[in-house]
């Protein structure tokens, strides 16, 4: 190509590219000049036309410039009462649409309160996981998580449950969506998980016994309620429910407060058994329950863990063991020690006896020499302070035969007949495999709440064996406060 050719060309590029400036420019001026022009008044019921022009071809086919954004008023709504409630939204810094939805719900009316039950392990059914747990409000079961690919999250999109419950924090939260549900609709839901009580409440619990009705519709009287059998923890049930029964015991439990600040050493789990049996306490004197019993599993959980499977739920326990253990693991999980630092435990059931103890020759010894050991220091009659948390009384031996008229009569004894043991005078030998005892008791301190546990049962080189002598507890008394319990 020639030189003249080529300026030629730069000169035909050199135009279109200034022809090309001329229009951009010209569009630009023609916006300003839109801009500057007064708007016409606007009627409140008449909406807005904006008319676009009509740009040539080469002005669109040109490559647009950096040009300012046209401004154009949006039509007004005809109701003026959600503004003011936009701008408290915004002002609140919360979307319009989430708000919206947290506060109205369509799926509140899939909550069903009768499949609802948490006093199960609060764990997930499928991972068996304590960590965030969810509960699904329409089938009542647990799973883990809200995110995404987790198992509450694949339980709401597989069955359309949408209302989740955080076992934790106590928010609610619809899923897949994700967003938390604000409705004082469901404050009956929170009560039952995590009942809580005042101390109002609590001072007026055994001044108005007032019954209560359950979801179901059935009746109770808060604090008279049944707990589940789940396979053989019968034995703990009855000691579980008789120590609920106990006001002071129950007003200390009863109110969280009152141990929550209690520091253990690091890694200690019996700290969980006070825990879970405040929550069992709280449980059992709710006034607004959904079902008219307690399944007592995570309380009975704690024990198996804390005892090393000394108490187990599938295999039936004495119910005095359980007793002793029992209160002697709640005393020590509080803070208690053996003489110096006291608790409420020690504080309701503790009392103070002297046993004295005498040692006995061998009965197969010759008399001359039984005398002369009597005279020895080691079978002088020694006395020593003791602490107990309950009682043993011993019954009568049974008959074993029947009387003139073919027929075993159950013997009766009072109470007071089997109390006599305690009165420092009654002696009673005890038998080990070497050597022989002569025992008595005397009580010196009474605590404001006596446990007597009534030996019944005796095991001999054959099978168990039980006593079926009828206790007479005395009914009279009670105008003045006196009152009587049996665990059988």
């Amino acid at each position: 190509m020639s030189s003249r050719s080529k300026r030629e060309s730069r000169g035909s590029t050199r135009g279109k590219r200034e022809s090309e400036s001329r229009v951009s420019s010209g569009r630009v001026k023609r916006e300003r000049d839109r801009e500057r022009e007064p708007e016409a008044p606007i009627s409140r019921g008449s909406p807005v036309r904006v008319k676009r022009e009509v740009e040539p071809a080469s002005a669109r086919e040109a490559p647009a410039p950096v040009v300012p954004a046209v401004r154009v008023k949006r039509e007004r709504e005809a109701d003026e009462d959600s503004e003011p409630e936009r701008e408290v939204r915004a002002k609140n810094g919360r979307v319009d649409s989430e708000d919206r939805r947290s506060r109205h719900c369509p799926y509140l009316d899939t909550i069903n309160r009768s499949v609802l039950d948490f006093d199960f392990e609060k764990l997930c059914s499928i991972s068996l996981s304590h960590i965030n747990a969810y509960a699904c409000l329409v089938c009542g079961k647990y799973f883990q998580g809200r995110g995404l690919k987790s198992h509450a999250y694949i339980h709401s999109v597989q069955f359309s449950h949408h209302v989740f419950l955080n076992l934790h924090t106590l928010k609610f939260y619809c899923l897949p969506d994700n967003y938390e549900i604000i409705d004082s609709s469901l404050e009956d839901i929170t009560y039952v998980l995590k009942p809580t009580f005042t101390k109002q409440q609590i001072a007026n619990l055994d001044k108005q016994a007032k019954l209560s009705r359950a979801y179901d519709g059935t009746t109770y009287l808060p604090g008279i309620v049944g707990l589940n059998n789940i396979k053989a923890n019968d034995y703990a049930n009855a000691v579980l429910q008789a120590l609920s029964n106990v006001p002071p015991l129950r007003n200390y439990f009863l109110e969280e407060d009152n141990y929550k600040t209690i520091k253990r050493p690091p890694g200690d789990i019996m700290f969980l058994l006070v825990q879970r049996f405040g929550e069992l306490m709280r449980k059992l004197w709710n006034p607004r329950n959904f079902k008219a019993h307690v399944s007592p599993h995570e309380m009975l959980q704690a024990v198996v863990l804390c005892s090393k499977k000394t108490f187990q739920i599938t295999k039936q326990g004495d119910g005095v063991d359980f007793l002793s253990w029992f209160l002697n693991a709640l005393h020590s999980a509080l803070g208690g020690t053996k003489k110096k630092k006291k608790t409420i435990v020690t504080d309701v059931f503790q009392g103070s006896m002297r046993i004295f103890t005498k040692k006995l020759p061998h009965p197969d010894l010759p008399a001359e020499e039984k005398e002369q050991l009597l005279h020895n220091d080691e079978y002088q009659e020694t006395m020593v302070e003791s602490t107990f948390m309950y009682l043993t009384l011993d019954l009568p031996t049974a008959p074993l035969y029947k009387d003139e008229k073919e027929q075993l009569i159950i013997p009766q004894v009072p109470l007071f007949n089997i109390l006599a043991k305690f009165n420092g005078i009654t002696e009673k030998e005890y038998k080990t495999y070497k050597e022989n005892f002569l025992k008595r008791f005397q009580l010196t301190k009474l605590p404001p709440y006596l446990i007597f546990c009534i030996k019944r049962f005796t095991k001999n080189n054959f099978f168990v064996e039980k006593n079926p002598t009828i206790v007479n507890f005395p009914i009279t008394g009670q105008e003045n406060g006196m009152n009587y319990k049996t665990s059988r």
